[in-house]
């Protein structure tokens, strides 16, 4: 699938190795738009925003590392994902190379090719 045999904890809370396209959307966007969502009904019926505040917290961390391993996989640092911060077009752009956009092939300097595994 891309993701070099990680666990999905290991795609959300690891900031070690690669993955490929189909894991960033599988096992990290994918649940993490779900669990917003849940998070914000059990908001809207409860009236309580701690369960939104928890998700939004998590899902900080996990995006970044979940970004972090995109953008090893593109043969970039981590640190690249600090491009979101330019208005609009950061964001854009970071979209773009973490979701859209094929790895670099092969071993790379974060790692063996995910897709190959």
């Amino acid at each position: 699938m891309g993701d070099g045999g990680m666990s999905i904890t290991q795609v959300w809370f690891s900031f070690e190795g690669r993955i490929g396209r189909s894991t960033f959307w599988l096992k990290y966007f994918l649940p993490w738009l779900g669990l917003n969502i849940v998070a914000a009904v059990i908001d809207a019926i409860t009236g309580v925003p701690v369960v939104a505040l928890v998700v939004g917290l998590v899902g900080i961390w996990v995006g970044i590392a979940a970004g972090a391993k995109r953008c090893h996989d593109r043969d970039r640092t981590g640190w690249f994902q600090l491009i979101a911060l330019i208005p609009i077009i950061g964001a854009i752009w970071l979209l773009i190379e973490l979701g859209f956009l094929k790895g670099s092939e092969g071993e790379n300097r974060f790692g063996p090719d995910p897709v190959v595994e």
